[in-house]
């Protein structure tokens, strides 16, 4: 069995993920501050809309959707009903202000993108959030039914994936600059934090949990406690796991999920990052349905404990990116 006094010091470089998660935490520090001072600045239009090729679809769109829900018109110059929806798409991205991006994709120039998205007609409207691709609507359909349908989007990327959108702050800066680069998290929590760090050490994983929940009762945007958050559930899950069982069921079922997923946790924990992702990808891969959506959602959170700039998470996306087209 594995001891319950597990520590993850030596396997998750704690500082490294901390950082990782900080420009994530910048944004929405940056939102709750913009909503104390009645509200978040104005978006420039540039930063809404944008034309996207074949070339920079992975830069632009699939490392763009970890922040935001990024909509994809799939448009072209002889379609009569694309100038109706483009327009419109153009000026709802300006009114929500960031809570989604618009990507162009011209299908004349762009036809490789147009196979892989299966698509029959235009206009055609997708979304890509966290790397995994969502059909929304084709054709010219009305306003008040795409509203409907951007505002269930954003609501997926933000209770399910934590994506906070497109912020600046009241100088029009974004998340990397100014303002926002100065914020920081409400507190101090130096106490909780060195309380939590101690329960881990201990092997005291409900008080870990317990002490980082506290903080992100009164700052839901504190960096550091939502990744040691993420790191003492993950130790929570394994802590009564017989690694041998684990790894024998998941090796004698490839197609059973739970033991793909209990086999991603104990090798994250055992500091084999890229042999978890793979699993999980993998396991993405030969899904459907519910399975599918488990493995995924267990791969985003174990990104989450490394960290979104890490390049094992960067290239782990990519090929989550490459089953769910």
């Amino acid at each position: 069995m594995q001891p319950r006094n597990m520590s993850m010091s030596g396997v998750v470089d704690l500082a490294a993920v901390k950082a990782a998660g900080e420009a994530k935490a910048k944004a929405e520090q940056t939102r709750a501050a913009a909503a104390r001072q009645g509200g978040p600045a104005a978006v420039p239009p540039s930063a809404l809309v944008i034309d996207v090729d074949e070339a920079g679809f992975e830069r632009d769109v699939l490392q763009r959707s970890a922040e935001v829900p990024v909509v994809l018109d799939f448009w072209a110059e002889w379609c009569e009903p694309c100038k109706q929806l483009s327009p419109l798409l153009d000026r709802l991205a300006v009114e929500y202000n960031g809570r989604f991006l618009l990507a162009k994709i011209d299908v004349d120039a762009n036809q490789m993108l147009m196979q892989q998205f299966g698509i029959q007609g235009i206009p055609a409207v997708f979304a890509v959030v966290a790397g995994q691709a969502l059909p929304l609507f084709q054709g010219a359909v009305p306003e008040a039914q795409i509203r409907e349908t951007l505002d269930q989007l954003i609501q997926i990327g933000e209770e399910r994936f934590g994506l906070t959108g497109i912020v600046v702050d009241a100088n029009g800066e974004g998340p990397d600059g100014g303002t926002a680069e100065a914020a920081q998290p409400v507190g101090p929590y130096d106490a909780l934090l060195e309380a939590a760090m101690s329960a881990l050490d201990a092997g005291d994983l409900a008080g870990a949990v317990q002490a980082y929940k506290n903080v992100l009762a009164d700052d839901p945007a504190h960096p550091e406690a939502k990744l040691g958050l993420a790191q003492a559930e993950l130790l929570t899950r394994v802590q009564d796991l017989d690694p041998a069982a684990v790894r024998k069921a998941a090796a004698d079922g490839p197609a059973d999920v739970t033991a793909q997923i209990a086999a991603a946790d104990l090798d994250l924990v055992g500091g084999h990052v890229q042999d978890a992702f793979g699993r999980l990808v993998e396991t993405v891969r030969r899904t459907v349905g519910e399975d599918r959506d488990a493995a995924r959602l267990r791969l985003l959170e174990l990104f989450e404990v490394i960290g979104a700039d890490d390049p094992r998470v960067t290239a782990a996306r990519q090929a989550l990116a490459r089953v769910l087209f």
